[in-house]
């Protein structure tokens, strides 16, 4: 089920396509064929070195240090130089902090073969080894800042994404996006992945560099150890514990990288815009555009999608998607999570994938799932198609695969003769029927809060392919009518008389998709109503968009029920779908549909806010003064607005056709 563009990418063309176009690759090159003469420096003056030895600096070879032509000896005081080193002038100002500016210069550092660019502020550094170290950048307070002479900067190295052992390795390089990366994890075709891995393992040659690059603006202070580390322009290093073997991406304004206190970051990519700090631990992994790992949260062999966070949990050999939040403690191993836009919450344990054998099982999430507080899920588990399904709080789970969009799995309430007191609730389409508020929040939420400009994925929750699972399930449920299994049907017998007044328990046996969970009779009944309720309103929109096309565009509007109207391969979907749910209808009466199915949306997403209000009140004294009122939030505002404004559009359609 796609997230992303519904053109599936090639791998391998993506990692040339990055080689043409790397911003990184390119200062690479241009650092490893740097030389004095190309920066137009020159050797020191006999009054320049008597100059900088009186301010209590020394050389091993005073004629291999090359200076800008304008050198200031005044700028440079108490370090010692080995090897070859290049000195740019030093005449204006750096930025320490907002508000705070110092002249530039080299003070009390000692430089091994390090090139320095112009106004660079460099302070109390015990050692800078081996680098090049762009205009405006500041180094101070730090220990070794060295390249111990061959490094590609953490790229070339294979992870296995989704499994703990071997079995989906997918080699990293610093472009890569979680489409690219899902390819190879989870479509293993021999031919497809050494096309992909011939392709990485050029990229790394062109990454392969014997000095580290630090690149005009950036900004690193009072940390002990940056080893083989690629630093982009204007990013920021400030009090991380230790950097070694990274690429780190970084642009200007809210693309600047920010590793902050007490980070440790080892082995990884961590792409524009992305934050690491207050202790976090990177190993191995992939920060995508925009994402971070704070409070003490540990990024392991995993790559963590754009605008997705982890903060104080654990994530260890996963593929997690954009739009993935990490609250608190919590637990996620061995995941295939490319969709992504899910959660999960304190407590969560989502990593039974030790079976006494070996840690060989996995999960593939479902996009929008929600792991709830405290649960246990047990691997192997399919939710993938079961989107936007939620296991609510304290739930344990037995291995599974859910086939039900929008569920909700629920701990059990009662005991039921003839199933298993380890399965669970399922309510099919709970999430549609009594949850719509949060469904609708989150997809105009994700919109807002995305950063990442170099991805494109759509933020449409009823699209073909979750409408099509949709579709698949209510057939599933509606199938079912009278075709119990004879466990089931044995509980609505008394006395081996028929009892019409006790209904039918379902199981996996009766219904392929539920799961290691049993449904009663009043579940399934409500899932193909809130299934049916969706799958129609999808069509309609999708006519009131086709209507809206052929005013301005032709065809003749009423003509848009007929096959081939527009040749759209979405509307054709829709169509489709419009002709089997409303058959004999006309396109004005399907419009008028549409207001009364929006307005229901619209009375649906407020009562379902307004749930919390009615149980608030009864529960804290003064919920009412502390929260706002339901009606009054501002999504449900932009709701009723909208569909009033659509009823108003419609009307005025109406009368055109």
């Amino acid at each position: 089920m796609a997230l992303f563009s519904q053109e599936k990418v090639l791998p391998a063309l993506c990692v040339l396509q990055s080689i043409a176009q790397s911003v990184f690759l390119k200062s690479v090159a241009v650092a490893l064929e740097a030389t004095p003469q190309s920066r137009g420096l020159r050797q020191l003056s006999a009054p320049e070195i008597s100059e900088l030895k009186a301010q209590h600096n020394g050389s091993e070879d005073w004629t291999r240090i090359w200076v800008a032509p304008n050198f200031n000896p005044h700028k440079v005081v108490g370090c010692f130089f080995s090897g070859d080193v290049q000195l740019g002038h030093f005449s204006g100002k750096v930025s320490l902090e907002t508000g705070v500016k110092i002249g530039s210069g080299v003070y009390n550092c000692d430089l091994s073969n390090v090139s320095v660019g112009d106004n660079a502020f460099l302070a109390n550094t015990s050692l800078i080894a081996n680098y090049r170290i762009g205009p405006g950048v500041v180094v101070q307070g730090c220990g070794r800042v060295i390249c111990t002479g061959r490094t590609a900067f953490g790229n070339g190295q294979k992870v296995s994404l989704g499994l703990e052992v071997a079995g989906r390795e997918t080699a990293y390089y610093a472009e890569i996006t979680v489409e690219v990366a899902a390819q190879i994890a989870a479509h293993r075709q021999p031919a497809t992945i050494a096309e992909y891995e011939a392709a990485v393992v050029k990229y790394v040659e062109a990454a392969t560099s014997h000095v580290g690059i630090i690149e005009a603006g950036a900004v690193i202070q009072n940390t002990p150890k940056v080893i083989n580390v690629y630093v982009g322009h204007d990013a920021v290093i400030d009090s991380a514990s230790s950097l070694e073997d990274c690429t780190l991406l970084s642009g200007r304004g809210e693309e600047s990288v920010y590793i902050g206190a007490g980070a440790c970051i080892k082995e990884s990519i961590v792409q524009w815009g992305a934050r690491i700090e207050t202790h976090a631990i990177v190993e191995n992994s992939v920060c995508c555009e925009h994402s971070f790992v704070d409070s003490h949260g540990k990024l392991r062999h995993s790559l963590l999608g754009p605008n997705s966070g982890l903060s104080a949990g654990e994530c260890t050999h996963s593929l997690v998607g954009p739009f993935v939040g990490f609250h608190h403690q919590s637990l996620l191993i061995a995941a295939y999570w490319p969709e992504g836009k899910g959660n999960i919450g304190y407590g969560a344990n989502v990593g039974s994938n030790h079976t006494g054998k070996a840690p060989d099982q996995e999960i593939w999430p479902g996009e929008g799932t929600f792991f709830g507080l405290g649960v246990n899920i047990k691997f192997p588990t399919d939710l993938s198609r079961a989107p936007y399904s939620i296991i609510a709080s304290g739930v344990a789970t037995l291995p599974q695969r859910i086939e039900m969009p929008f569920s909700l799995i629920n701990a059990r309430a009662e005991s039921i003769e003839g199933v298993s007191p380890a399965y669970n609730e399922i309510l099919p389409g709970w999430v549609l029927s009594d949850n719509i508020y949060a469904v609708r929040r989150n997809e105009r939420k994700y919109a807002i809060r995305n950063k990442a400009s170099r991805g494109e994925f759509g933020f449409e929750v009823f699209r073909p392919e979750i409408v099509d699972l949709m579709v698949k399930a209510r057939k599933a449920l509606q199938k079912a009518e009278g075709a119990l299994s004879p466990a089931r049907a044995v509980l609505q017998k008394v006395g081996g008389v028929i009892d019409s007044s006790r209904r039918p328990v379902y199981t996996d046996k009766d219904i392929p998709g539920l799961g290691k969970n049993f449904m009663k009779e009043t579940a399934r009944l409500e899932g193909i109503e809130a299934y049916s309720f969706y799958i129609r309103l999808y069509a309609l929109k999708g006519l009131f968009f086709a209507v809206k096309f052929s005013l301005q565009n032709g065809p003749d509007a009423n003509s848009l029920l007929e096959p081939g109207a527009i040749g759209d391969p979405r509307y054709e979907h829709e169509q489709a779908l419009l002709l089997s749910e409303f058959p004999g209808r006309s396109v004005k009466d399907l419009l008028g549909e549409l207001v009364a199915a929006n307005e229901k949306v619209a009375a649906d997403t407020l009562l379902s806010k307004e749930k919390d209000d009615f149980r608030g009140v009864r529960i804290v004294p003064d919920y009412a003064s502390a929260h706002t009122p339901a009606r009054e939030d501002p999504f449900v505002r932009i709701t009723l607005k909208d569909t009033e404004e659509l009823k108003i559009e419609v009307d005025a359609i109406l009368k055109q056709i």
